[in-house]
């Protein structure tokens, strides 16, 4: 598919994130951006990596740190904050990050891959076109003759070989046992000539340029040839007995064993049971029993670990204080002394810590007995140890012999081993781990040679494997006891080398493998590194970076038997390792064999088209996939000849690089030994006949067949085939399909394996059906392996490697399928009035038979997804590929879909993207149920895109929703018919909607979820994009974060089809038909009158109206709450008006706010000061609501008659009172009261039995006793509510000296005549008394609190003043924040830090604030509204407000922490900002996560999910965007 913009990857830093097991893959070219997590968002964070600035080289150690960008200079919180990297250099790159004084909490590795390029023009071979075919060096004869040889690769489409290595060869000639890592093999100089290095670079340069091969060659870094010149010079650069003391006792068991082995060989054991010639089990057990009394006691290994006990004892005595103390003789003491290991290795050289054991061993008093005594117990201690010493050497010992026994099994017994027959010297009993450079000798006077250092030098470990060993870790070094052991499958014609920590620890050994690294790098365009689980990390680091320092997009491949693929990740990421060879011989089935296409590469097909900047998730590493590697076993000898085309087939099928080894595609039945082979390749001549050992052609083996699936390979990458389905026909056969994304088109290859010999295994005769959905367009080809005659058994040539003659494989390709001698077509059927399926039926598909279709979209399909693709190129520029033009288009589509959306309101993009199932139904709908799965949260395009959003990124096709498209067309007649169903612009976009899911249904069903998530998704976006470029520039210009806020605005705002607000005045000139209004919460509070809330409204319109620029919607809300003023309040819940509740004392004061807040934040705000208000309710004794326009007024007469009811004080029973419109309120409840404290100017009121404030929850359980009783009443003087009638009086007295507010006092009536209050001096009242009344001051001792026994907290701020229960005052609440926020000059700045200090420690949780302190008596953090129990303080969620964590508080307390640091100073400021974008990180998180793309109302304690609360809240939502807006 078409890749135009550029591809960015972002990755999330997180505390102490340690991803070194973790593999992140990414091309040259990609951007790969850093951003941080949620644990680091407000820390200062650094991140440092060893990826090279530009210009400069690469140095693994040299790590840089890099600088982060702020898109657009955002700074109010770090969610786009990025550091990134322009990938443009292959390799492995660390990166780590640190915080604060922590250089280090979090680290990680990104690979990128090399770029190879082939051929004169230098074209790129992706990684996943690769097919590689891997050739033993030492078979291809001297290097003149070596195009012929090769030449067999080209022309079967190979487009790599890899060579084994091309060094000189050890004495077993064995391909990976090097004598001279720097020079060439001779055997390659022809005669008359010394080839070099430079001739071989040449060949490979020739092979590259001409025939578009590249080379690659191992690289040996753990061993050499145990016969390499310049390590008998070198002795120090293996492990030896002077450098690795440890190898000591297993060095003396080998020679043990070698001389048991001569003693056995010359029959010197037959007598007693065990001869040489092993036979069966009873000689088995006879050496079992002579390994023990000939070999291990014989050697007395555990005296390498025992103590001198005589000689210890005296030293302790000698060192005895004069002195007596307390024995220390006792079982502590035992338990604590330890041994201290002889850096010798020597018997018996293990040291006592004497310092330790003066310490546990004192004799009780000077005299000769207690010393004697005390000597005593310390000898029995050190005699105990060694006994420990003795059994863990026996333990060692019976593992040794068990791998011993085990191995001679393997060896002289078992069916499928070598069966290699008597003991002798040439054939010993078992391999020597150690080089014995010596001439014959005993023993005993082999034992003298450990102490001599110049003969000891050149005794060295042989190298090997190790079963199940941990690959992190050297065999090899201390601490290990793999060849005491006797658990190394050893090699023992090469020496395992000794690289140390470093160059410093062996400088030659280093140097001389560096020179061979850039040797093989300058000539080869990459390596693969031989036996890499064993090879030290370290040393493979540097000799990579040595190697990319002159190559720098050298291919990496390597074969890992780590047993984990999270170790597989360790090498892969430290060592920058490309491809990791995978063998298809491994599978045990042809499922499992079709398991490890899918594993190995490619993506489902019909998956999501992923955005170009999107999340860096981890990945399996990139595989080179072989049909058979060098070291497998003849696949002819474990299956058959017949499975070999069929098993490559699935093979080259695989999306990644595929390969081979010389020889199958022969059909040489027999393993190419890497020891023992000595023959070479035929040649390349098209003219050979097949009786021709020495030469082949097409017509021999398989190669045609091989020919045709490596081009078929290349071409299904090259043309962007990245999806594949595996599907297994029956037991043996199976169907792979590659698919084009862009086209459409699939290549579908059937296989019919043959595990077993057709000629002695019965399979089924009769193939099960295909059912194809498309068209096909040919057979690509059809092949089966024939058998020309029967000529007898294979005879192996002398000089060349040659496969069985008698078979070779019958080839058609590029053939109609009517020509097919496979299949026939069957019938073409549609399922469903779009799906077009084609039946084969297969005839002759016999075991080794392969056919390959192409197939493509039938032409109705074709047209339809073609013309859809180019309407989806408006979206993005990948859909061009494949896109065809529509001559007669639906007349909607002509005008593109973000001109049809200019003309949607905000109030629009509410129905277009949200409405809650409440809200739908509301208007005679409902949202999407999803059959056997889950309704969407949203009738909108949020519901679709929040699970598109969990969907997408994994592919999960299978998941409900992706199977409900695909059954029918239900979704997209939902999605078009919602906006059919309405008016103007938004049935425009219906139509638009309707046009092209009309495409849609026409294309394939595997396809529809596809193209509908690009449909709805590009639909979505453009929404989005619409809504803001309608937003404040706040908004606009804001992160991410403020983005997502601000659609909390679109998403709880918006005209039902039922008035939710009053109507406004029609004087009022601009007043629309219909008033939006904010929903208080989503689902429980959207619909009907439970929708519109005074206090929810106004504690919200700030930051969702205001901040987010939607000023006249705003107004609207402001003046139609004004219009119900009554008694000097307005409604909670506001019931249409009609049925308005005024029980809320609170209410009022947030409007009020709100209304500053206007004037404030709008252009000429304050002229709503004269915007008329229609009154429902002019006067206290109207009963029924007034029309709108009977009776207007302007705003600031609205606001002058609330105040002025507050000072005269409000009291009256609420209209209807009871049951009828509260079940649970007691009678007295109904009675509200509010006033002005004349002496304090604090606004108070409500009783115990109602509760005015946000805190309102009133009891309903009747089994528990608390129906009719609020379980928060906060009646007197709530400490919210005085800090917002401060910040009200504040404002009217400017607002009256500027000449904009008519009235400067309240009139009231006192005792029979008038009394004038100046705002001003209600303003001071409430200024001088508030700190005085409120504090809770740190000392105990401080005068003037009236209660001081019920404090329990200090250094705070009471919840409220004067109420009924006076224990309620002193609970900690944080209501106190809200009044610091709206009149800080309250508060003394030291104090209110303070008490913001206790606040944050007590209350703040993940998301929000507890709502009480957790040390209160009452304090119930999990809240439960369905449970009803006999517990009073929490039955039917007594406990509502009672502890759980609320959302909106936290934006309050954010912002008065923010204001009153700037008062404390710039390092308070900078490191309370930190704090605070480290708390709205999790805000961020939860908005990305939630599918309702809202933040909750509340939570549990500690952030645990409430399921009663709502999930999204409109003042969760407002009070964090006027967080980010101080930011």
């Amino acid at each position: 598919m078409l890749q135009t913009a550029t591809q960015s990857r972002v990755l999330l830093l997180n505390d102490m994130e340690r991803l070194e097991r973790t593999l992140f893959r990414l091309e040259q070219g990609f951007e790969l951006q850093f951003r941080l997590g949620p644990t680091l968002q407000g820390k200062k964070v650094q991140v440092h990596t060893n990826y090279p600035a530009e210009g400069q080289l690469f140095d693994r150690l040299n790590f840089r740190p890099l600088a982060w960008l702020n898109p657009a200079g955002q700074r109010e919180d770090d969610s786009d904050q990025f550091c990134k990297l322009d990938l443009l250099v292959a390799g492995s790159y660390q990166y780590y990050f640190g915080c604060g004084d922590d250089e280090k909490v979090g680290s990680g590795y990104i690979v990128v891959d090399p770029v190879l390029t082939v051929g004169e023009d230098h074209r790129a071979l992706p990684l996943d076109c690769i097919t590689m075919q891997t050739y033993l060096a030492k078979c291809l004869g001297p290097l003149d003759q070596w195009p012929d040889r090769l030449r067999v690769a080209k022309e079967t489409g190979y487009n790599m070989i890899h060579f084994t290595p091309l060094q000189p060869l050890g004495l077993s000639r064995s391909c990976y046992s090097l004598s001279d890592q720097l020079e060439l093999n001779p055997d390659f100089s022809p005669p008359g000539k010394s080839s070099t290095w430079s001739d071989v670079g040449s060949l490979v340069e020739r092979l590259r340029r001409d025939w578009g091969v590249a080379c690659i060659t191992d690289v040996v870094y753990n061993h050499t040839a145990s016969n390499s010149k310049w390590l008998r010079l070198h002795p120090e650069c293996g492990y030896n007995l002077v450098n690795s003391p440890h190898l000591k006792a297993a060095w003396v068991l080998d020679r043990a064993l070698w001389h048991f082995s001569c003693d056995l060989a010359d029959g010197r054991y037959a007598e007693r049971g065990l001869p040489a010639l092993i036979l069966h089990q009873q000689h088995v057990h006879a050496l079992r029993g002579l390994l023990w009394q000939e070999v291990f006691l014989r050697v007395r290994l555990w005296e390498f670990e025992q103590v001198n006990v005589e000689k210890a004892v005296e030293q302790f005595h000698k060192l005895l204080p004069s002195g007596g103390g307390s024995s220390g003789c006792g079982p502590e003491g035992q338990k604590q002394l330890g041994l201290v290991k002889d850096p010798q290795c020597r018997r018996f050289g293990t040291a006592v810590d004497m310092k330790t054991a003066l310490q546990l061993f004192r004799p009780h008093s000077p005299s000769p007995a207690d010393i004697q005594e005390c000597c005593s117990g310390f000898k029995k201690r050190l005699q105990d140890l060694n006994s420990e010493r003795y059994k863990e050497s026996a333990y060692h010992a019976e593992q040794a012999t068990n791998c011993i026994v085990g191995t001679v099994v393997y060896e002289r017994l078992a069916e499928d081993g070598p069966k290699l027959g008597p003991v002798t010297r040439k054939d010993p009993l078992v391999s020597r781990y150690f080089t014995c450079p010596f001439d014959e000798m005993t023993f005993d006077q082999e034992m003298h040679l450990m102490s001599q250092e110049e003969q000891a030098c050149h005794i060295l470990a042989h190298n090997g494997w190790v079963m199940g060993d941990d690959p992190l870790q050297s065999f090899a070094e201390p601490g290990s006891q793999v060849y005491l052991r006797r658990e190394l499958v050893c090699w023992g014609d090469s020496v395992k080398l000794r690289y140390g920590a470093g160059p410093q620890d062996c400088p030659y050994l280093w140097a001389h493998m560096q020179k061979y690294t850039e040797i093989t790098a300058q000539h080869f365009h990459g390596v693969r590194l031989d036996n890499c689980h064993s090879t030290p990390l370290h040393v493979a680091e540097a000799m990579l970076a040595a190697a990319r320092a002159i190559r720098p997009n050298l291919y990496v491949i390597a074969e890992l038997f780590t047993g984990s693929e999270l170790i597989d990740n360790v090498f892969v990421n430290r060592l920058g390792i490309t491809s990791v060879v995978r063998e298809a011989l491994g599978a045990g089935s042809s499922q499992e064999q079709g398991r490890l296409v899918y594993r190995f590469g490619g993506q489902p097909v019909g998956s999501f088209v992923q955005p170009s900047l999107r999340p860096l998730v981890p990945c399996v590493a990139h595989a080179v996939f072989l049909d058979v590697t060098h070291d497998n076993r003849c696949p002819i000898q474990v299956r058959s000849v017949y499975d070999s085309l069929p098993s490559s087939a699935i093979v080259s099928m695989a999306c990644c690089a595929t390969g081979s080894t010389r020889g199958y595609d022969e059909l040489v039945p027999h393993q190419i030994s890497v020891m023992n082979e000595e023959r070479l390749y035929t040649r390349w001549n098209p003219r050979a006949q097949c009786s021709d050992p020495g030469e082949v052609n097409l017509q021999a083996g398989i190669l045609a067949g091989k020919l045709a699936l490596n081009t078929l390979h290349q071409e299904l990458a090259a043309q962007g085939f990245s999806q594949v389905y595996v599907d297994q026909v029956d037991e043996d056969i199976v169907a792979v399909t590659r698919h084009s994304p862009s086209t459409h088109q699939s290549v579908v290859a059937v296989s019919h394996t043959a595990f077993r010999d057709p000629r002695t295994h019965q399979y089924s005769q009769h193939a099960p059906p295909m059912f194809i959905p498309g068209q096909i367009e040919e057979v690509v080809l059809e092949a089966r392996t024939v058998q020309r005659s029967s000529q007898g058994s294979f005879v192996m040539d002398d000089r060349s490697i040659n496969g069985l003659m008698d078979f070779t494989v019958a080839l058609q390709e590029h053939i109609q399928l009517k020509d097919s001698e496979v299949v026939r077509l069957a019938d073409i059927s549609s399922q469903g009035h779009t799906e077009f399926v084609q039946e084969i039926v297969f005839e002759k598909l016999s075991p080794g038979s392969v056919i390959v279709f192409r197939v493509s979209l039938d032409p109705v399909s074709q047209e339809m997804v073609g013309a859809l693709r180019g309407h989806l190129a408006q979206f993005s520029p990948l859909y061009r590929t494949g896109a065809l033009v529509d001559e007669t288009p639906p007349s909607v589509l002509n005008t593109p879909l973000n001109k049809l959306m200019s003309a949607l309101t905000l109030a629009d993009m509410n129905l277009l993207l949200y409405r809650c199932d409440a809200e739908e139904r509301a208007d005679g709908g409902g949202c999407y149920n999803v059959p056997s799965w889950l309704p969407l949260k949203y009738g909108g395009l949020q519901g679709i895109v929040s699970v598109m959003a969990e969907i997408r990124p994994k592919n999960d096709l299978g998941h409900p929703f992706c199977d409900n498209l695909r059954q029918g067309d239900w979704l997209m007649d939902y999605v078009s018919g919602r906006l059919l169903a309405q008016e103007g612009a938004l049935q425009e976009v219906g139509r638009w909607f309707q046009a092209m899911f009309g495409y849609l249904k026409h294309a394939p069903r595997y396809l529809v979820p596809c193209y509908f998530d690009a449909i709805v998704l590009g639909a979505y976006t453009t929404g989005l994009d619409h809504i803001f470029r309608q937003m404040s520039r706040f908004v606009q210009s804001g992160s991410s974060l403020v983005k997502q806020l601000a659609l909390g605005s679109v998403q709880m705002c918006g005209a039902g089809l039922f008035e939710a607000l009053p109507l406004l005045s029609p004087c009022l000139a601009d007043a629309p038909r219909r008033c939006v209004s904010l929903a208080a919460g989503l689902p429980h509070f959207s619909s009907g009158i439970f929708r519109c809330w005074g206090r929810d409204t106004f504690v919200s319109l700030r930051g969702l109206m205001l901040l987010t620029g939607r000023h006249l919607e705003a107004r609207n809300m402001i003046l139609a709450f004004a219009g119900t003023l009554r008694h000097g309040l307005i409604p909670n819940l506001l019931g249409q008006g009609a049925a308005a509740r005024y029980n809320s004392r609170d209410a009022v004061w947030w409007w009020l706010q709100c209304v500053q807040d206007y004037c404030t934040l709008v252009p000429r705000g304050t002229d709503i000061l004269l915007c008329p208000v229609s009154r429902m309710y002019p006067t206290s004794s109207t009963s029924e609501p007034q029309p709108a326009g009977a009776w207007d007024q302007p705003l600031h007469d609205v606001i002058q008659e609330a105040l002025q009811r507050h000072m005269q004080g409000i009291e009256f029973l609420e209209s209807n009172a009871g049951p009828q419109i509260d079940r649970n309120m007691s009678s007295q409840g109904f009675h509200v009261e509010a006033r002005v404290d004349p002496d304090t100017g604090f606004v108070s009121g409500g009783n115990r039995y109602n509760c005015g404030t946000w805190m309102d929850k009133m009891g309903e359980s009747e089994k528990a006793r608390n129906k009719g009783v609020p379980a928060t009443p906060r009646d007197g003087a709530a400490v919210e509510m005085v800090g917002l009638c401060k910040s009200t009086l504040r404002w009217l007295v400017k607002l009256h000296g500027d000449g904009v507010f008519p009235y400067a006092t309240v009139t009231v009536r006192r005792e029979g005549r008038d009394l004038s209050v100046p705002y001003a001096e209600w303003d001071r009242k409430i200024q001088q008394n508030f700190e005085r009344l409120f504090y809770v001051a740190p000392d105990p001792h401080t005068p003037g609190d009236a209660h001081p026994h019920l404090v329990h907290k200090r250094g705070i701020y009471k919840d409220s003043y004067g109420a009924s229960s006076p224990w309620c005052d002193y609970q900690l609440r944080p209501n106190f924040t809200i009044a610091m926020v709206v009149a800080p000059e309250l508060f003394s700045v030291e104090k209110a830090w303070g008490a913001l200090a206790v606040a944050e420690k007590k209350l703040l949780g993940p998301l929000g604030m507890k709502t009480l302190d957790p040390d209160d008596m009452v304090y119930c953090g999990v809240y439960d509204n369905e449970l009803d129990n006999d517990n009073f303080n929490l039955a039917r969620g007594f406990n509502y407000h009672q502890g759980p964590e609320w959302l909106w508080p936290v934006g309050y307390f954010l912002r008065a922490k923010l204001y009153f640091a700037k008062k404390m100073g710039p390092e308070t400021y900078e490191n309370t900002v930190h704090m605070v974008k480290n708390v709205l990180s999790r805000h961020s998180v939860h908005l990305e996560r939630s599918s309702w793309k809202g933040l909750p109302e509340l939570t549990n304690e500690n952030g645990q999910y409430c399921p009663f609360s709502c999930e999204s809240q409109a003042w969760s939502i407002a009070t964090i965007l006027e967080v980010l807006y101080d930011l």
